[in-house]
């Protein structure tokens, strides 16, 4: 088993709250990091049809088995349970009774607001990151992306990726969502992918697909909520300059994103377009996870003024502000420090840092540090 930074987080959080969910995209992992910490709980799947059908039509004699704690995997799948789970746990003096897991942030949420509001810690488990995968090669890494069974079985990428959309739009979207024409649920998926990084121009996306703006709203909503894309949102203050207000549309994982845009191999990868972009996304999405993995939430990012000056991402800590620049290219070139520089002359702030795909870190003494790839942990958030 590949050891998870969040492991640390989740006992924090297990010995201060009656009851855990953990949330995450579908085979990021959730069920193994639960049951490795958790081993003496007894377990129950609600995707098993005749363990939910048990919880559906019985919530109080099933909960009856596990009065002594639980770990509950998919529990959305059976929302008759979060009324009685109340009782339970209102009724219990022991911490980390129920550890909860779901891939579908949107329905856990949704019940637990309504019946354990105050009860229940969460934790977002995303796909495995930079440390968690041991990386040596970023296309490797940007190919394969972080679902553990792609770094712990020899399983062919393209084929666990075509079998994870399939079973994605197949089941989940129908879940959420009475989208009868799948087919053009996953061509808006692919586009959302070779969008990744950019400004979402929901109309532009409508006119491509042939539905209504309206309607890519809703879907770009199904995305999000079951962990396949996130919105990353502008940086409010403008400086005294006339600033974006759209955010940009990333994926949790690069090798969904790199498989959506059918890109098969490195040797192709290193070649693409889209390259730029998902090494932008891929180093976004660590920093998420750096955040995620320690209980703490999304203080990300961008900013971008209407004549095109832009900083990749700004980290707000406080209101200490850390702009960093992402640069997919292997050498420094002067052009990497020119945002950089614009951002320090307008905010007055003399820190800032480059992330880039190269070997060789660098201090400048004009406060900008330059930082490789393996490195970007270095870098305080």
């Amino acid at each position: 088993m590949i050891h998870r930074e969040a492991e640390k987080e989740l006992n924090i959080l297990a010995s201060q709250f009656k009851a855990v969910a953990v949330t995450g995209p579908r085979q990021s992992g959730k069920t193994t990091l639960v049951r490795n910490v958790f081993p003496d709980k007894p377990y129950a799947n609600l995707e098993n049809p005749d363990i939910r059908k048990f919880a559906v039509e019985d919530p109080k004699g099933f909960l009856a088995h596990y009065r002594n704690g639980a770990i509950l995997d998919e529990v959305q799948r059976a929302p008759e349970l979060f009324s009685y789970l109340q009782q339970i746990l209102d009724e219990s003096l022991v911490n980390g009774l129920f550890i909860l897991t779901g891939s579908n942030n949107f329905l856990i949420q949704e019940s637990i607001s309504q019946s354990l509001a105050g009860r229940v810690a969460y934790l977002f488990l995303l796909p495995l990151s930079l440390r968690e995968t041991g990386f040596e090669n970023s296309d490797q890494l940007m190919l394969m992306g972080g679902y553990p069974a792609l770094h712990q079985e020899s399983m062919e990428t393209s084929r666990f990726f075509s079998n994870y959309i399939r079973t994605y739009v197949e089941r989940d979207v129908r879940l959420l969502k009475n989208i009868t024409d799948l087919y053009l649920f996953e061509r808006f998926i692919r586009l959302c992918a070779g969008r990744t990084g950019q400004l979402l121009n929901m109309n532009n996306l409508a006119t491509e697909v042939g539905v209504d703006s309206k309607t890519i709203g809703s879907w770009i909503g199904v995305l999000e909520t079951s962990f396949i894309v996130f919105r990353l949102q502008p940086y409010h203050r403008n400086f005294n300059k006339r600033i974006v207000k759209t955010p940009k549309l990333y994926f949790y994982d690069t090798g969904l994103a790199v498989a959506l845009l059918g890109i098969q191999n490195v040797a192709q990868l290193s070649l693409s377009p889209y390259r730029g972009s998902l090494f932008e996304n891929l180093v976004i999405v660590e920093f998420l996870k750096n955040r995620y993995n320690q209980g703490k939430t999304n203080n990300l990012s961008f900013w971008r003024d209407n004549t095109g000056n832009e900083i990749d991402l700004v980290m707000e800590t406080g209101n200490v502000l850390h702009p960093v620049e992402i640069k997919s290219g292997k050498t420094v070139s002067v052009d990497y420090f020119k945002n950089l520089r614009f951002w320090k002359k307008l905010t007055g702030q003399d820190k800032g840092s480059i992330i880039y795909d190269g070997d060789s870190p660098q201090h400048r003494t004009e406060g900008i540090r330059v930082v490789p790839l393996r490195d970007m942990h270095a870098i305080s958030i």
